[in-house]
């Protein structure tokens, strides 16, 4: 777009400098009523790029419709939208997570998905056009207005997702991560999740854990491979998170950790959540927990990772 500013701006300038008037010239200039050769150059020529953008939109939009879902070789998810975070689960594999959608580099993704609440959208800009996430019930145990979309990465790193819909007061913070990775890497990922929770070897942590059983456990599973629809987003791995609630800062284990206190102390100030009866939200535990039985949980909870870290690159 830059480029094209340029070329115009220089080409009105030449005009401008060249062709104006001169002091004491009366003169009439050359009257050009028109040039058959111009029209049809200039003409022709934005026919041809809305042409070639055109092919390449509908072949990437088609590309995108397809359903993969009965190809042995591409990885299935399912991906759920809530307000205002996003359930990453593989059926194939077992295994559940939230916020940070792992997929291996170059293998084509077949994605189902739907909302548990209103209609969101689902868009990776990198790598991805948009596709709502409509609200749907079960039907003769099919999900009722479910999309299915498919698509891939070409490249390992981290890439930025986010709701395109307008879903509610926190629509913009509804953030997560797509972390590519080597197939290898994402195949010891995936063992790695199936493992138990890891168990709190500090009395400190124990301490902890004990504090997330009565407070916690009704909302949050700690394991992937915990199949049930809990309320809260699982937290298995949320000590190698990459960013808190999808928008507070995790880039090292102190930021981490401090991110986890903040949105345990309150929620609300961090990501304002809906006020409509019956809605299902995180409470406040600032005035719940003491301080140190929230130092404690924080301590429990960044035990739960595993040993395949996401790469370090800023999300694309």
């Amino acid at each position: 777009m830059f480029g094209v500013m340029g070329v115009v701006i220089f080409l009105l300038a030449v005009v401008l400098i060249r062709f104006r008037a001169k002091p004491g010239d009366r003169t009439i200039p050359k009257q050009v009523e028109g040039s058959n050769l111009l029209e049809f150059i200039w003409t022709a020529i934005p026919v041809l790029i809305i042409t070639v953008l055109s092919i390449l939109t509908v072949r990437l939009t088609f590309s995108m419709a397809q359903d993969h879902s009965d190809d042995p070789n591409a990885l299935k998810i399912q991906v759920i939208a809530h307000q205002y975070w996003w359930e990453f689960r593989y059926p194939d594999l077992g295994i559940v997570t939230a916020q940070d959608l792992y997929i291996p580099v170059g293998k084509k993704i077949s994605a189902e998905l739907w909302s548990t609440d209103v209609i969101h959208s689902f868009w990776v800009p990198a790598l991805t056009g948009k596709m709502d996430a409509n609200p749907g019930a079960l039907l003769d145990g099919k999900r009722q207005n479910a999309n299915r979309f498919s698509f891939d990465a070409e490249t390992v790193g981290v890439f930025l997702g986010k709701c395109a819909e307008l879903c509610g007061p926190s629509h913009a913070l509804m953030e997560f991560k797509v972390v590519v990775l080597p197939e290898d890497e994402f195949n010891r990922w995936v063992e790695a999740m199936k493992k138990p929770a890891p168990k709190p070897e500090t009395t400190k942590a124990a301490a902890g854990e004990q504090t997330f059983q009565k407070n916690c456990m009704a909302c949050h599973a700690l394991e992937a491979t915990d199949p049930a629809n809990r309320p809260g987003p699982n937290l298995a791995n949320i000590g190698n998170r990459l960013t808190i609630a999808g928008v507070l800062p995790a880039g090292d284990d102190a930021e981490r950790a401090a991110s986890l206190r903040r949105w345990i102390e309150a929620p609300n100030a961090v990501k304002p959540q809906n006020d409509v009866p019956g809605t299902v939200i995180m409470p406040p535990f600032k005035d719940k927990l003491s301080p140190e039985a929230l130092d404690q949980l924080v301590d429990f909870l960044m035990l739960q990772k595993v040993d395949v870290a996401p790469p370090k690159a800023a999300a694309r």
